[in-house]
């Protein structure tokens, strides 16, 4: 089976993603973890790699290439996976690859308050990186493939995680997987 968990940045989804790998023994692909490696491994913050990537399509594409293919890879030999990443539930929809595909969202200031705590940073500081960040994404995501990250539609349930710990996302999650 694939989980593909999508939502904006700070909404718990690679926490979520994470702790539903450990307690179900799923495989874990972070489209999050991946670009901040890309990021680090370039020397660079992930508010620049995200404006280098408005000027060069090529990074969000071969990072969305690699984390398609390892998801087939882990398909091919029905590995059970949990995706997390922001554009991955639109992409695996138009792939036609079948999966349970979950939004985490929360209203921004509690995300912003999530990065700020994460990375030790003053709020207001974590709310304009992410404010910019959503934008940057928006834009490319419209642009490259012509995804609205706006239209909830494509996913089959969406959480609201300002009130919930993942420990809770991850049990209502389990009871929907059930049926």
């Amino acid at each position: 089976m694939i989980l593909v968990i999508g939502g904006p940045p700070g909404s718990g989804k690679t926490t979520v993603a994470e702790r539903w790998a450990k307690a179900h023994g799923y495989a874990l692909i972070s489209a999050g973890t991946k670009f901040r490696a890309m990021a680090k491994a370039r020397g660079l913050s992930l508010e620049a790699l995200g404006r280098a990537a408005e000027k060069d399509p090529s990074i969000d594409r071969a990072l969305d290439r690699a984390i398609l293919e390892e998801i087939r890879a882990k398909e091919a030999v029905r590995t059970n996976v949990v995706v997390d990443g922001r554009i991955q539930a639109h992409l695996l929809t138009r792939e036609g690859i079948p999966c349970l595909k979950v939004l985490i969202n929360a209203p921004l200031e509690v995300r912003a308050q999530r990065i700020a705590q994460r990375e030790k940073k003053p709020v207001a500081e974590a709310r304009r990186e992410v404010v910019a960040r959503e934008e940057s994404e928006r834009i490319r995501y419209k642009q490259i493939y012509g995804i609205d990250l706006r239209d909830t539609s494509v996913f089959d349930f969406v959480i609201d995680s300002a009130d919930k710990t993942p420990d809770e996302i991850v049990v209502t999650i389990a009871a929907r997987v059930r049926g």
